[in-house]
C-alpha cells in the first residue's frame, strides 16, 4: 500500500487524501469555532449561494459554469464539506485506477494523464456522494407544505432563462416564509428571464409554469 502512495504517478492523489484529511479536520474545528465555513460559502459565486439579485446578470460562458457548479451540489452543502468529498472521490478514485493499469500491465500510466482522466470521471461520483451528503444534512425547512400551495405565489428566476421545454430554476417563499428553490417553464410561448419575477400559474411533473408577473404589488 505504501509503494502505491509514494509512487511519483500517484503522489497526486495522495496528497488529494492528505488534503482531504485536513480539510475534515478543519471543518471540525469550524462547526466547534464557527466563522470559517460561513464565510467561504459567502464566496461563492451568485446563483450558487441562493442571493441572486434581478440587477445581476451572467454571460452565457458564466452561467454554464454556474449550472456545472449547482450540478455538482455546490453551494447546496458547505464548502468545506464539498471540497472533502472531491479530493476523497478524486483520489481515491485515481489510485483504484492506477492500481488497476499496475496489476495488469505492472507498470503505472503518467500522473498528468491519470489526473485528466480521473477528473473527468470522478464528476459523477462527486455529485452522488454529495447529493447524499445533501440529503441527510439538516435543512432550515422544518415546515412541511405540498407542492400545489406554491401556485398563485410569485417566484424570482435564479438561474438561466425559462423557454418552452427549457426550464429555469427559480426561488419561491412560501406562507411560512420558507424559500424553495424549483423548475419554471412558461406557461405560453414567451421566455422568462434571469432575474424577473413571475407567477406560478400551474404544476408539472418537472416543475411549474409560471407566466411573467401581471402586477408588481403582488409579491
Amino acid at each position: 500500500m505504501w509503494s502505491l502512495l509514494n509512487h511519483p504517478s500517484n503522489v497526486v492523489f495522495s496528497i488529494a487524501l492528505g488534503v482531504m484529511l485536513f480539510l475534515g479536520i478543519v471543518e471540525l474545528l469550524s462547526m466547534l469555532m464557527g466563522g470559517l465555513s460561513d464565510w467561504l460559502d459567502g464566496l461563492l459565486p451568485e446563483g450558487l449561494n441562493g442571493d441572486m439579485h434581478t440587477d445581476i446578470h451572467l454571460d452565457a460562458g458564466s452561467t454554464g459554469i454556474i449550472k456545472l457548479l449547482s450540478w455538482l451540489y455546490v453551494g447546496k452543502i458547505p464548502v468545506l464539506i464539498w471540497l472533502t468529498v472531491f479530493l476523497g472521490v478524486f483520489g481515491a478514485l485515481g489510485l483504484i485506477v492506477q492500481n488497476t493499469i499496475h496489476a495488469f500491465s505492472g507498470m503505472y500510466l503518467p500522473a498528468w494523464l491519470v489526473s485528466m482522466g480521473t477528473l473527468f470521471l470522478c464528476l459523477p461520483l462527486v455529485r452522488m456522494v454529495a447529493s447524499g451528503v445533501y440529503r441527510i444534512m439538516p435543512k432550515d425547512e422544518t415546515t412541511a407544505i405540498n407542492h400545489e400551495d406554491l401556485i398563485g405565489r410569485v417566484a424570482q428566476i435564479v438561474l438561466g432563462d425559462a423557454s418552452v421545454g427549457a426550464a429555469a430554476e427559480a426561488k419561491v417563499v412560501d406562507r411560512f416564509g420558507q424559500t424553495h428553490y424549483i423548475m419554471v417553464e412558461p406557461d405560453a410561448e414567451d421566455i422568462l428571464v434571469q432575474g424577473s419575477m413571475v407567477l406560478l400559474v400551474s404544476q408539472q411533473a418537472s416543475g411549474f409554469k409560471a407566466i411573467k408577473n401581471p402586477h408588481q404589488d403582488l409579491m
